[in-house]
């Protein structure tokens, strides 16, 4: 791509200048989605989307390349839905406008979630569906039945309704005019560059094409060259730095190096202690050490839900907007995005064959990268990523946008080598606020005074109960998922009582372990406590209080019919008092003579 080097921009992660602060107006952001965003709480647009607004606007092919949590999501799909707007007509068209491939389930919910919540606010005519690999053939054509205006989709998801012969590929040539690849790098990754490959061919060389990622390798452009004509790539860099700003600067970034047995008090001493402010996401490598995990902290009365592959996608999509929510302040995600890739690259068909009969994983699903938590404040690696790229992504779920995360990672001697590849990659940066800090605890005795209870309780969690009670959380979410779903879908706010931070133990937690007796906890780490606690409830005020004036908007619109009561009946003729026997007897008559 050295021919379009000449239109490479480099975009400030903070301005620096007021003259470069557009609003959304100055972007030239129909007024429409400005209220809309105002109704969501957006008041100001990100760097990144400062940039490709106006761009994408304009028709331009747009590469855009910036850290998770900077607005890539609003920054394609506001100047699509704007241009969709203007494109509404009676003329037919056989085939979506637009296209927004995604890699995982879970990012296409999202991006499907927030463009029909800013129709909706708009109240425009537009309609958008969304398709995964696992779709039925009924339910495809019963959603391409009325023409969607913008299909979002995985890659296996359209291959599959050309290949059924639901969607045309002459339909899509004459029709599609917005193609966007959002997070290209995971697509690629994930093993679905032959699935691209293969949607390549369908679509016009007249379609605007947007493709978004955190890094631009060199798949990635190889993807990209047959797709994008003459594109403006735009880079998020740090203001005044001349290298990438890999991770964002509003998280701190902490370790602590113990041995992998040493990691259950650890990680105890944090969350028990309240040395971390919440909502908490940990991370492990595999499935069984997350339900290990939950059972041990089960016994100290955390309760934490557990998101993994394994689970079926209605569970896994109402586990993140439960946690997103607040339901819940403990989430233990397995980040198998790893074996993932080996599956894809592995050896040969045998294998994954061999493994898909053991765990039926979702090849699909996604945590690490692209999901927009609400409100994450820490991340926890329990277990260290197998790459320091996969680091990067991990803790990419807290500091999102202008809020404030940090991370710690439990580092054991096994897990050296990894570490110092992410303090290398950390360290090219070139700057400071990057690197990793050790995690200072208040006192020695603040893990020290939990031991002998953890290791306790650790020799309690065999694998026997770790495998039963995955086991029994698997048969519970499935039996949730398939019998409640058409529930769900008619009262939406039942969703509430489906709880998936349940406890799994056979055996109900001892009520000593609940608490740390006071003649455990020194003064320091006492007065440490105090000072995240007080931390967590400044951050929860100001959260609430930005989400009450994203709803103020939606109070103004109420029907004043509904809120009326009529003042007449308190000065009636019987002293403001109701009138109960009268009215009701001659209503009563009046009907009974008419029927």
């Amino acid at each position: 791509m050295s021919e379009k080097s000449n239109l490479e921009i480099e975009v400030a992660d903070k301005e620096s200048n007021e003259e470069t602060e557009k609003s959304f107006e100055e972007l030239g952001l129909d007024s429409r989605l400005i209220r809309a965003l105002s109704k969501k709480g957006v008041t100001d647009p990100t760097p990144i989307q400062r940039s490709s607004i106006p761009l994408i606007l304009e028709g331009k092919d747009v590469i855009t390349r910036a850290h998770t949590g900077s607005g890539k999501t609003f920054a394609y799909l506001l100047p699509v839905l704007q241009k969709l707007f203007a494109e509404v007509s009676e003329q037919k068209k056989l085939a979506p406008t637009g296209f927004i491939i995604v890699p995982t389930r879970e990012l296409c919910q999202q991006v499907y979630n927030e463009a029909m919540s800013l129709i909706e606010l708009c109240r425009v005519q537009l309609k958008v569906v969304q398709f995964t690999t696992d779709a039925q053939i009924t339910d495809l054509k019963v959603a391409l039945a009325g023409l969607p205006d913008i299909l979002v989709s995985t890659p296996g998801g359209i291959l599959k309704c050309l290949n059924l012969g639901v969607l045309q590929g002459k339909h899509i040539q004459d029709s599609l005019s917005v193609l966007v690849l959002d997070e290209a790098d995971l697509l690629l990754s994930f093993g679905h560059g032959n699935d691209l490959k293969a949607l390549t061919v369908h679509i016009p060389r007249r379609c605007q094409c947007l493709l978004m990622s955190a890094t631009i390798s060199e798949e990635v452009e190889n993807l990209a060259r047959p797709l994008l004509h003459n594109p403006y790539i735009l880079t998020l860099r740090d203001l005044g730095n001349d290298k990438d700003d890999i991770v964002s600067k509003n998280i701190q970034q902490y370790y602590i190096k113990c041995s992998y047995r040493d990691k259950l008090v650890h990680i105890l001493a944090l969350l028990k202690l309240e040395l971390v402010q919440k909502k908490v996401l940990i991370f492990t490598n595999t499935i069984d050490m997350s339900f290990r995990l939950k059972l041990f902290l089960e016994q100290f009365g955390i309760k934490s839900a557990v998101f993994n592959s394994e689970l079926p996608l209605n569970s896994r999509k109402h586990i993140i907007e439960g946690f997103s929510a607040g339901l819940f302040d403990y989430m233990i995600a397995t980040d198998d995005g790893d074996h993932k890739e080996k599956d894809q690259d592995g050896d040969g068909d045998h294998a994954v064959k061999k493994k898909s009969k053991r765990h039926a994983k979702d090849i699909e699903a996604g945590v690490v990268r692209g999901i927009d938590f609400k409100n994450v404040h820490t991340v926890i690696n329990f277990d260290m990523p197998k790459s320091a790229v996969r680091y990067v992504h991990r803790i990419g779920r807290t500091g999102r946008a202008y809020d404030m995360g940090e991370s710690v990672s439990l580092v054991a001697p096994e897990e050296e080598n990894v570490f110092e590849e992410i303090e290398a990659l950390l360290g090219e940066n070139g700057s400071n606020s990057n690197s990793i800090a050790k995690f200072r605890f208040p006192t020695e005795n603040a893990v020290e005074s939990l031991r002998y209870r953890a290791e306790d309780v650790a020799r309690s969690v065999t694998k026997i109960a770790v495998r039963e009670s995955r086991a029994q959380d698997l048969r519970n979410e499935i039996l949730n998922s398939e019998k409640l779903k058409a529930h769900f879908q008619n009262n939406p706010k039942d969703l509430d009582l489906l709880k998936h931070d349940k406890p799994l133990s056979k055996k109900a937690p001892a009520p000593h372990l609940r608490d740390v007796p006071a003649y455990l906890l020194d003064p320091t780490t006492q007065e440490a406590s105090k000072i995240v606690k007080l931390a967590s409830a400044v951050t929860r005020k100001i959260n609430n209080s930005s989400r009450r004036k994203g709803s103020q908007g939606k109070s103004r619109n109420r029907d004043p019919l509904k809120s009326f009561s009529a003042p007449g009946q308190k000065n009636s003729s019987n002293g403001g008092m109701k009138r109960k026997g009268n009215d009701g007897d001659s209503g009563k008559k009046f009907k009974r003579k008419h029927t």
